[in-house]
């Protein structure tokens, strides 16, 4: 499951903040925080873009061992 942490990081990923129990606490000067509907809408992709790929995480492959004695 994505969350908010996932989304701050893929919007900033060079702004320092702090998150604890869904409260946001930013420290960085320079960096605009997102609002809460950009945080959304990130997650909401983040999420869309994890489950469109979870072909890659359900494929499995042999041990490499196994491959070449399988040859």
């Amino acid at each position: 499951m994505i969350g908010i942490a996932h989304a701050i990081d893929s919007l900033t990923p060079t702004a320092e903040w702090s998150l604890r129990e869904d409260v946001i606490t930013w420290h960085s000067i320079d960096i605009t925080q997102p609002t809460d509907s950009e945080i959304t809408a990130e997650v909401t992709r983040l999420q869309a873009e994890y489950d469109s790929n979870q072909y890659q995480r359900d494929r499995q492959y042999a041990p490499t061992g196994d491959q070449l004695d399988m040859l």
